[in-house]
This record gives structure tokens, C-alpha cells and sequence, in this order.
């Protein structure tokens, strides 16, 4: 018997109210077990906030206003992955209206638990405490495999829905089967942080690879023949919108190729655009030779992980190295390899000057984790930065009247799922940002508290700080220091943004 949607829902809820990560492996992996083996893959990508159908076009606009709830909650989860396979399926005239009533047939079948629900999983917004980690767990829990075994499968994956799948279906042979497929992205491997190069050499030991860290979007190519397919750091198909990325991995003397790279905006002087220019570039699905040709892009590679039959995400970094500057040597980012940490950060220094983000130090030894920050790779940028989340904004005065002005940022709190405020700031904005930022956060408001209007969770800004100090005002005891806005970061969920953790590694460093 299928699994009520009900049970889901409720698991969700139970999940969102513990901190204990045993609890909530327990509590996943319950419903896991009661789950069918042929919708166990819907359950595991529900519960990860993945719709297996990827996106299916339902905005926060769309669902703003859902209908009345049902009274009763009838809905299983094959009715929910039947009506995301039918709004993945809408396109072209008449669209948006078949969409919308699709949508209201769905959340008017729902009870108002499964609305609210829904509409966040719809949106790739939903946030419970159910992170990788502890669903990892949870499917090694409900079918007693290893865990090492159910990471590597989503890394190969995507997600965790068909290793889910594949260990309730076929146990350790079928999830062991799971490999890296040539045209099914699989998770970008990500790099922990430092604050200087030397202490990123601190990390990693011994002789490195330092490469410049471009200030584009990260992007991961598949070829396969005469079929190139380009995604980005969220596994989204960009394919049609970068026909120069396209280009240059057709053009490579290879026939099955998985890439991972770099694409960016750059100026006549080849200093790159500022990331907006980049982002509005690769965002938009527009007449693209127009867009082309005043805003062309450029590709850079700095990793391989399968090559004409062999994958080689276990190879050592050293060895993808080599066999990426054999197959494409023009299209490699600036890179160094030294055991001299001065020489490192004169490499480092130039970059910046050259108005690039900095470096990313590599052990030659490392192999591709993807998904997964650690040791091996260290970027390094020239300041203190953090990826935060805006909680609430200002109105603001004088010249700033009729603005919302000072906003209030956040960073994830892995273990409740939810953000932790650590300051204000209204320094880095242009009339523009805020003339931006009034109408974006407008559409985000949930609430209004005298001058202060409160938001959706999910706008993710990057700030720059000297530091961070001890304070009681913030229930974290840390507030940020001399905070400016960088940029606002549409290319990041908030379920990416930095954790405050992160921040307080930066807090101990400095009192130290």
C-alpha cells in the first residue's frame, strides 16, 4: 500500500523539532521503511527537499494564495509524484494557466500541514533539519548498508532519491552499481576556507596546486559524441543559454567527457565583470546571440572526471591535472605548482590585482569528493566573506526614505535547520542595490513590526567583515564586524549559505 503523504509530512514536522541527529536518522529512516520499495526514491528526494522532475515552473507567486485546505488528508506520495510529473510536463501556449490549475487541483486535495509542505518542496525552499547527513544515515539505517557506501551513491546520483531507491530495491550490489553516468551531473566536489594562503598550506602539507579562482559560475560539462550538455553548481540545465561553453567542449579531441569548470564574463582588457554581469548572462533565456555577442563568455576547465570510458573522480588530483592539460590546454585556469608558500602568495596577490577572487589550493593527492568540503581543496580569498541569509530589512531615512535599507543577515544552524542572527548592515549599497533590494524584499515579506519588515528566509547576500566580536545582543554571543555587502548571490539557496559555525571558527581565530 502506498504511503500516505500524511506520514511524510508528519516525519518532516518530528524531524524539524529534534536536534539529536540520532533522533532524526531514526525518525527518517522509519518512514523510509514504510515507504514502498518502488516510491522509497520519491520519499528519500521529498525529504531532501528535491523534487525528482527537477524544477516544474511554480514560483512563490504561483502558490501565494493556495486554496482552502481538505479537511482530510487523502493524498499519497504517488499522487504528489504523479501531479510534479504533470507540471514538469507544461510548456508552451496556454502554460501557465494549465500550470496554475494543476496546481490548485493538488493543494486543494491537501490538508493544510501537506500545503505548507508542498508549496516549500515546490519551490526549493523547504528547510527542516533533514540534511545530507542525516538522511545518509537514515537510508544506511533502514536497509543496513554502509554509510560510505550510500554517500558515494548520491554523489554519483545527484541525490539521494535513487540510491534510496536502489538499497531498498537491490541492497549493496545495486547501489555499488550506481556510477558516474555521462549526462547526469553529479554533485560539484566544494572547498573548504582559509584566510591566507600560508595557512591554507597549513592544511594540506607538502607541495600544492594553486589555481585562480574566477568570480563566474561553476559549471559542469558532459559530452557524449556530438551531445554536450552544461549544468551548473545546482545541477540545472543550462545548456541552450551558453552556446560558447557548448563550443569548446565540441571542439575538444575527446568522445565522452565529464568537465568541471568555470564560465565567465570578462572585459576587453580580460579583467572579468563584476559577478552580476556573469549571473544576468547565464540567467537569462532570451535571444541568445544577442546576448552573445554584447556579453560573450569564457570558458575555463580546472577538472575532469570521466574521460572516453574511464571515470576518474578516484584518480589523484595530480593525475586529472595531467589528463585535463592534455585534452584542453587552452582552456585552463591560471595555475601554480609550489611547495614555496611566498612564492604561493605573490601568485595569489597578482590574481587579486588582476580583479580575480583569489585562489583555491589543492593537495595533488586529493580525490574528487563531490558534494563534500574538506582539506583538499582550501580557497583563499583576500578578505573575510560570508554567504548570509537576510532575515529581515529596515525602512530607511533621510536620504534613504522610502527604502528598505538595513538589513538584518543570518547564518544556517545545521543542527535546527533554521538561522542565527549575528548583525545588521547597511554599508556596500549602491542606489541601485537598494532600489533592488526594496522591490526584491517587498515580494519576500511575511510580516511587519514598526519599521522593520520581516522576510522569507531565502535571499542569500555575501558580506565582507574585519572580524567578528563577542557580543550579548545576538543569541549566537558573536556579532559581525564592520559588515558591508559584497553582492547578493542568486546563484546560492539558502540551504547553501554559510553556517554559523563557520563564523565562530572566525570569532575563535580572532581571540586567539
Amino acid at each position: 500500500m502506498t504511503l500516505p503523504y500524511a506520514d511524510l509530512v508528519a516525519a518532516s514536522h518530528a524531524v524539524a523539532a529534534t536536534r539529536s541527529r540520532t533522533a532524526k536518522t531514526t525518525l527518517l529512516a522509519e518512514v523510509l521503511r514504510r515507504a514502498d520499495a518502488d516510491e522509497v526514491g520519491i520519499v528519500a528526494a521529498h525529504l531532501a527537499g528535491v523534487l525528482p522532475q527537477g524544477r516544474v515552473g511554480v514560483g512563490y507567486r504561483a502558490i501565494g494564495a493556495p486554496p482552502a485546505p481538505a479537511a482530510e488528508a487523502t493524498l499519497t506520495v504517488q499522487d504528489v509524484d504523479r501531479a510534479a510529473t504533470a507540471l514538469a510536463g507544461l510548456s508552451g501556449t496556454g502554460s501557465a494557466a494549465a500550470r496554475a490549475q494543476a496546481l490548485a487541483t493538488l493543494l486543494e486535495t491537501a490538508t493544510a500541514d501537506e500545503q505548507q509542505f508542498l508549496r516549500a518542496l515546490l519551490v526549493g525552499e523547504l528547510r527542516h533539519g533533514a540534511q545530507d547527513g542525516s538522511l545518509v544515515a537514515a537510508v544506511a539505517a533502514a536497509y543496513d548498508l554502509p554509510e560510505a557506501l550510500i554517500r558515494r551513491g548520491a554523489m554519483m546520483a545527484g541525490h539521494l532519491g535513487p540510491v534510496a531507491e536502489a538499497a531498498a530495491t537491490g541492497g549493496a550490489s545495486a547501489v555499488e552499481a550506481i556510477g558516474l553516468e555521462v549526462g547526469r551531473p553529479v554533485r560539484p566536489m566544494l572547498a573548504g576556507s582559509a584566510p591566507s594562503v600560508a595557512e591554507a598550506f597549513d592544511e594540506t602539507g607538502g607541495e600544492r596546486i594553486v589555481q585562480c579562482k574566477l568570480d563566474g559560475i561553476r559549471i559542469q560539462v558532459h559530452r557524449d559524441g556530438d551531445d554536450v550538455r552544461v549544468y551548473t553548481r545546482s545541477l540545472d540545465d543550462i545548456t541552450s543559454r551558453v552556446p560558447e561553453v557548448v563550443e569548446v567542449a565540441g571542439a575538444l579531441e575527446v568522445r565522452r567527457v565529464v568537465l568541471d569548470g568555470e564560465a565567465i564574463a570578462l572585459r576587453p582588457d580580460g579583467r572579468p565583470h563584476p559577478f552580476q554581469v556573469t549571473g544576468a548572462r547565464t540567467a537569462s533565456s532570451g535571444d541568445v546571440a544577442r546576448l552573445r555577442a554584447e556579453t560573450p563568455l569564457t570558458t575555463y576547465l580546472f577538472d575532469v572526471l570521466h574521460l572516453d570510458g574511464a571515470d576518474l573522480v578516484d584518480e589523484p588530483q595530480h593525475e586529472r591535472d595531467a589528463t585535463l592539460r592534455r585534452i584542453a590546454p587552452d582552456h585552463l585556469v591560471p595555475s601554480l605548482l609550489t611547495g614555496d608558500g611566498e612564492e604561493a602568495t605573490a601568485f595569489f596577490a597578482d590574481l587579486v590585482a588582476g580583479g580575480h577572487e583569489g585562489v583555491v589550493v589543492k593537495d595533488p593527492e586529493t580525490r574528487y569528493a563531490a558534494g563534500r568540503r574538506g582539506s583538499g581543496w582550501i580557497k583563499v580569498k583576500p578578505r573575510h566573506t560570508f554567504d548570509l541569509v537576510v532575515l529581515a530589512v529596515e525602512w530607511g531615512s533621510g536620504r534613504r526614505s522610502g527604502l528598505l535599507s538595513n538589513i538584518h543577515l543570518g547564518a544556517r544552524d545545521p543542527g535546527t535547520g533554521g538561522f542565527v542572527m549575528l548583525g545588521k548592515t547597511f554599508k556596500g549599497m549602491t542606489d541601485e542595490t537598494l532600489a533592488w533590494q526594496t522591490q526584491r524584499f517587498l515580494a519576500l515579506e511575511t510580516s511587519r513590526e514598526g519599521h522593520v519588515v520581516h522576510v522569507r528566509p531565502e535571499q542569500v547576500v555575501e558580506i565582507a567583515v574585519d572580524g567578528v566580536q563577542t557580543s550579548r545582543r545576538y543569541p549566537a554571543g558573536m556579532a559581525l564586524r564592520f559588515a558591508r555587502v559584497l553582492r547578493y548571490r542568486d546563484d546560492k539557496t539558502a540551504a547553501e549559505a554559510d553556517t554559523v559555525d563557520a563564523v565562530r571558527a572566525l570569532h575563535q581565530r580572532g581571540s586567539s
